[in-house]
């Protein structure tokens, strides 16, 4: 049998209505958020997934804790699911980062494989920490379903990573809050990566 992992974006957050970089603050579901979420989970307890793994932070964990609860899949917190690490940016709108920040924004937008700052991690980090924990679930999952909950960020990387192409294609990569992406592996060790579901 194949396992299967599917990739969610937490639900909405006031920083993502408000079009600020929320990063590794508490910050938690919009109301908005959490119907988007129990929507998701109505879809995926018809999949029933064995388990439900999510970053630690607020949203992804609300998130996380809708799923389990409407599925029944047992709840794992996954610290290599954590949001990026870009801590000076914490909170700031796009507007407050290119105002204190200079060109950091604008690279982070034309060219964001190539943004690497002193205490921040790269894209490559990020991608790296979370396909190992996604690798190392294939192999505790074997067979199963399993539900991750992340952020925009960690899912557009491992999406680029399953299907093989660079992080400078990062901005391909269209992931809406509550969105589900599937990572499909086969006995003969193949991922198939669907975004449309």
């Amino acid at each position: 049998m194949p396992t299967t992992i599917f990739l969610t974006r937490h639900g909405k957050t006031a920083a993502n209505l408000e079009n600020r970089f929320a990063g590794r603050t508490s910050e938690p579901l919009h109301q908005q958020g959490c119907a988007q979420i129990a929507a998701v989970a109505d879809r995926l307890k018809k999949l029933q997934p064995s388990a439900v793994y999510a970053g630690p932070l607020t949203r992804t964990s609300q998130s996380a804790e809708i799923i389990s609860k409407v599925t029944g899949a047992r709840l794992h917190t996954s610290e290599p699911f954590n949001e990026i690490i870009i801590p000076h940016w914490d909170g700031l709108t796009k507007e407050e980062i290119t105002a204190q920040f200079g060109a950091e924004y604008p690279t982070w937008l034309n060219a964001p494989d190539q943004f690497n700052l002193p205490g921040c991690e790269t894209l490559a980090q990020v991608q790296d920490r979370a396909a190992a924990e996604i690798e190392r679930i294939f192999a505790e999952w074997s067979g199963e379903t399993v539900v991750v909950v992340s952020h925009l960020i960690v899912v557009r990387c491992l999406v680029l990573y399953y299907r093989r192409q660079p992080v400078s294609d990062f901005r391909s990569i269209k992931i809406d809050n509550g969105s589900i992406a599937r990572l499909r592996r086969n006995g003969e060790g193949r991922t198939e990566v669907r975004l449309d579901l």
